[in-house]
C-alpha cells in the first residue's frame, strides 16, 4: 500500500512537522522552568526557597539566612572594614598632631599618599565619617577643589 503525500509524516513517525512539535515543546517546557526560577518572573521564586520576606520585616530586603550572596555581603563588609582601618593608620602617620591632641591631615595630602594604596579614598572616607572614626566638612570631597579641606581622625 502506498502512502500519499503527507500521510504518516506527523506527529507519530518523526516527520518535519512532529520534529517542529517536539522541539517547541521542549524548549517551552525548559522555559517554563526558568520562570519558575526567574525572581523576577510573575511565577517567580525558586523551589524550596522561603518567601521574601515582606515590608516592615527586620529580614525586608536582605539575603535568605545562610545563602551565598549573605556570605558575600559578609565579606565584602569585612573588607571595607580593613580599607577603613587602613585609611585611618595613612591619616595617623602622614597628618599632623593638633592642639587639641587629634591628628588632621589635609584631603590633598591624604589624597596623594593614598592614591597609591587604594584609588576609593574618597568612598573610604564617607564609610569612616559614617563610623565616626573622622570628620571633615562638606558632603563630597572633590580632587583639585577640596585640597585644602582638613580631615581629623576622631579616634
Amino acid at each position: 500500500m502506498e502512502r500519499g503525500v503527507g500521510e504518516g509524516q506527523g506527529e507519530e513517525s518523526g516527520g518535519a512537522v512532529g520534529e517542529l512539535r517536539r522541539s517547541w515543546q521542549s524548549w517551552a517546557e525548559g522555559h517554563g522552568e526558568y520562570q519558575r526560577r526567574n525572581p523576577f518572573s510573575s511565577e517567580g521564586g525558586l523551589p524550596g526557597r522561603p518567601a521574601l520576606a515582606p515590608r516592615g520585616d527586620p529580614a525586608y530586603g536582605r539575603p535568605p539566612e545562610g545563602s551565598r550572596t549573605e556570605q558575600r555581603g559578609k565579606d565584602a563588609h569585612s573588607h571595607v572594614g580593613r580599607e577603613v582601618e587602613e585609611l585611618c593608620l595613612v591619616i595617623r602617620s602622614t597628618g599632623r598632631r593638633g592642639d587639641d591632641g587629634r591628628v588632621s591631615v589635609t584631603f590633598g595630602q591624604l589624597f596623594e599618599t593614598y592614591v597609591t594604596i587604594s584609588n576609593k579614598v574618597v568612598g573610604i572616607l564617607l564609610r569612616a565619617r559614617k563610623h565616626g572614626l573622622v570628620r571633615f566638612e562638606g558632603e563630597m570631597l572633590w580632587q583639585g577643589k577640596d585640597d585644602d579641606v582638613v580631615i581629623t581622625l576622631l579616634e
